[in-house]
């Protein structure tokens, strides 16, 4: 039964045009590596409703595929015809037929990168992604204040400051503001595990109050080692109702109210702001930044120290004191003698 079979389709073939061998070169050809563009990269977007004969099309016009036949012959091989998915694609290297009607089924489009650093503000993230291909700094703004996606874990926010977890991102270029905000706070919760939760629920601590103090944890030292000592610092000004005197809080105060010009003041550590951690004792009523993973954790494992006092050594470092006579001494080395010794070298 097989040998009239195989007669019949030779027969058809033939009388076809085509041949045995030129069917067999024609069906090879899906499989061959090809290369019809010249620029080192090339970016094919398929926009969606994009029929399979309206991909191949613009699949040869863009010299990503030899030709028509050849893309029909790969999309009948592969099967994937009712497949093929919409979106930005990059090609750069020669690529069989085969092969792009595999990415395109798996929908393996080109990802652009926004990266957000430690301890950015909302404002702060909303410029950095002003400057990336995917929206403006007010589409941020506004989607930044979204609090149903965190009302779960914080039914006191009033934007998500603190819950825009700083990290880069790979998007799609069709992607806006809500998409990026939705994947921050998806990667803070995957960051705020359950480990943490535990831990928070032993310190009687809130999810609210755990990012907030690691904010400030962020702001005031970007040294991993140093982390767990400045949490050790203000944990233990909380517990013994000593106001944490935090310095990017009244920054953060200024920026709110739109007064912070880049320099901060004795005035300052004065102005009348729950933020202002120089007037009002305790932690301020939310997060000042975005901290990071290392934050977090510093926040609920604090240093066993008894340090209250911190300066800083002006090398990105910080001096550490349980006294007032010895933060003062340190004060005097690490900003006073500091600075005159910087002054007279001018």
């Amino acid at each position: 039964m097989t040998k009239p079979r195989l007669a019949f389709v030779t027969l058809v073939l033939l009388v076809g045009g085509i041949g045995v061998y030129g069917a067999t070169r024609l069906y090879g050809g899906a499989a061959e590596p090809y290369r019809g563009y010249r620029d080192a990269e090339l970016f094919v977007d398929i926009v969606s409703g994009t029929s399979a004969a309206g991909i191949g099309r613009q699949l040869v016009e863009a010299g990503v595929v030899a030709d028509q036949r050849t893309f029909r012959i790969a999309l009948w091989r592969s099967g994937r015809d009712r497949r093929l998915q919409a979106g930005e694609y990059r090609f750069a290297e020669p690529v069989s037929a085969l092969d792009v009607i595999e990415v395109l089924a798996r929908g393996q489009v080109h990802l652009r990168n926004v990266t957000f650093a430690e301890g950015l503000t909302r404002w702060e993230m909303a410029d950095v992604f002003d400057r990336s291909e995917f929206g403006d700094a007010e589409a941020f703004l506004e989607a930044s204040q979204r609090v149903d996606l965190i009302a779960d874990l914080d039914a006191d926010a009033t934007d998500l400051e603190g819950y825009l977890f700083p990290e880069t991102y790979a998007l799609p270029r069709g992607a806006n503001a809500d998409d990026l905000v939705e994947a921050m706070v998806t990667q803070f919760r995957r960051a705020f595990d359950d480990t943490l939760l535990a831990l928070a629920a032993e310190r009687d601590m809130t999810v609210r109050e755990v990012v907030t103090l690691a904010s400030l944890i962020q702001r005031e030292t970007g040294k991993d080692d140093e982390r767990p000592v400045v949490s050790a610092v203000y944990h233990n000004r909380l517990d013994r109702r000593i106001p944490l005197q935090c310095d990017p809080t009244v920054i953060y105060a200024l920026q709110l109210a739109g007064l912070y010009d880049g320099n901060l003041t004795r005035a300052n550590l004065r102005y009348d702001s729950p933020y202002t951690t120089y007037v009002y004792p305790g932690l301020p009523p939310g997060p000042i930044a975005a901290p990071g993973a290392a934050d977090l954790h510093a926040a609920l494992s604090p240093a066993n120290v008894s340090y209250v006092y911190f300066v800083s050594r002006n090398d990105g470092s910080h001096a550490f004191a349980d006294t007032l006579r010895e933060h003062n001494h340190n004060v005097r080395e690490y900003q006073v003698e500091y600075f005159r010794r910087r002054a007279a070298d001018q």
